[in-house]
């Protein structure tokens, strides 16, 4: 059986949750984000996984981010591949991820968004400041020939 996002939202110890099912796994919106990372070339990828939303979610985002920047590396691709939910304050974070990038004199993008990250970003045109990729060698060849 799938589940849209339309299902009944769960209350549960006073924390408002929301379940997707899909493809026969149930997504808890309210888990945490958790990410791995590797280097290709002088791209550094972040596999994020989970949910970027308003506080725990979008403070481990900017450490993250702020953490990578610091240690000198400059161009960062986020996969988003298992970002199953993004909210308003994650979206913001994403932006302003993308500002400290620039800040550094690097760059920040996004690849393998999932349907539901895609809608977001489509719905609020933020694919016009952060450019997005569906597979990673094209994401990585695009850092070596970017402005």
């Amino acid at each position: 059986m799938l589940i849209g996002p339309d299902e009944p939202n769960v209350t549960t110890n006073s924390i408002k949750l929301s379940h997707y099912r899909g493809e026969g796994v149930c997504h808890n919106f309210a888990m945490g984000l958790e990410f791995f990372d590797w280097d290709v070339g002088d791209v550094h990828v972040l596999h994020l996984s989970g949910s970027i939303t308003l506080g725990v979610g979008t403070q481990k985002l900017r450490k993250l981010i702020h953490d990578t920047l610091e240690s000198g590396k400059k161009n960062i691709l986020l996969n988003m591949a298992e970002v199953v939910y993004l909210d308003s304050s994650g979206l913001g974070e994403l932006v302003a991820a993308y500002t400290s990038a620039t800040r550094y004199g690097g760059k920040l993008k996004l690849m393998k968004l999932t349907q539901r990250v895609q809608d977001v970003v489509q719905l609020t045109k933020v694919y016009r400041i952060i450019e997005v990729f569906t597979d990673e060698d094209s994401a990585v060849k695009s850092f070596a020939v970017s402005p």
